[in-house]
């Protein structure tokens, strides 16, 4: 899933905004990660109203994949 919502974004960014490949999947990073440096940043409409769903969406779907790991890592370290 994380993967997937990195590639959506990627794409979109590219397309819509036309960022390059390099600085469309650094943005995505940035946003996801929640650091939000500023120094890309949307400038069309679409890219502002995709951009607040993606943070909302992404966010979620990053801390629900940090949650599984953590859980997973745990469990593992209980059973030894």
């Amino acid at each position: 899933m994380v993967v997937m919502i990195l590639m959506i974004g990627t794409i979109f960014y590219h397309r819509v905004e036309n960022f390059t490949w390099l600085d469309s999947i650094y943005f995505c990073v940035v946003t996801l990660t929640t650091v939000g440096y500023g120094d890309i940043t949307p400038k069309t409409d679409s890219g502002k109203i995709f951009t607040i769903f993606y943070i909302l969406i992404g966010v979620g779907i990053i801390a629900a994949s940090l949650s599984y790991l953590v859980k997973v890592g745990v469990q593992k370290r209980r059973q030894r």
